[in-house]
């Protein structure tokens, strides 16, 4: 399983011949103008939720790469009302895909489309596949919810949010590994704009100290599991 960050929290993973983007917000984000989304293969686009800085180029690549759009059933509604593909999902369902399973879990934030759609309540995802499991935190606050993962699943990556403001940030985060039962963070959602910029030392150190390994990657930067 490849992973690679397209910044905020956009990410790529590849399991196997299979091309999997969450939340692609590539085109509008400064800090990666160097991403051609034109160049990026899709299979699958998974989304959290339904704000601008998570969808932004969602029909652009679904549209040239006839992705299938997996999210919650308001937000699978709304981009199948513009002729795009999508599989619907709701809160503790999961479904066996080509590259693994996927179960959509619980996030606590907010979710509503630009244009003031309904786009559902937010989620995450946890994703069993090519025997490494990941969990995908989407955006949210730190949540009791998170505890249950782990009676279930053993994660090999939680992916989380870091920024605080809009969603927990790093103190929470580490509680939140303790929660998923996982030691090894990818941090996301982080330095995209003012309010979410974090002393990246800092931020490693709080981890470190805890025996955690939180990795911040370059826009662009891949690890492998």
């Amino acid at each position: 399983m490849k992973i690679t960050f397209y910044g905020h929290a956009s990410l790529g993973i590849e399991v196997d011949d299979v091309s999997i983007l969450i939340d692609p917000f590539i085109s509008p984000n400064e800090k990666a103008s160097h991403i051609d989304i034109e160049a990026l293969k899709a299979d699958y686009i998974l989304l959290t939720h339904a704000h601008e800085d998570h969808v932004a180029d969602v029909e652009a690549i679904a549209k040239r790469t006839n992705a299938v759009i997996i999210s919650n059933a308001e937000i699978v509604s709304y981009y199948s009302n513009k002729g795009l593909e999508g599989h619907p999902m709701n809160h503790g369902g999961k479904w066996d895909f080509e590259f693994g399973t996927v179960k959509y879990v619980n996030a606590i934030h907010s979710s509503s489309f630009a244009d003031g759609s309904n786009g559902g309540n937010p989620g995450g995802f946890v994703i069993e596949g090519e025997r490494k499991n990941i969990y995908i935190a989407g955006d949210t606050a730190l949540t009791y919810d998170m505890k249950l993962i782990p009676k279930q699943t053993k994660l090999d990556l939680a992916i989380l949010p870091i920024g605080d403001n809009f969603t927990m940030g790093i103190d929470d985060a580490l509680i939140a590994s303790d929660f998923v039962a996982c030691d090894k963070i990818l941090g996301y959602h982080f330095d995209t704009f003012g309010y979410i910029e974090i002393d990246h030392e800092e931020a490693k150190r709080k981890f470190f100290d805890k025996d955690k390994d939180l990795m911040l990657l370059e826009i662009g930067e891949s690890i492998e599991l």
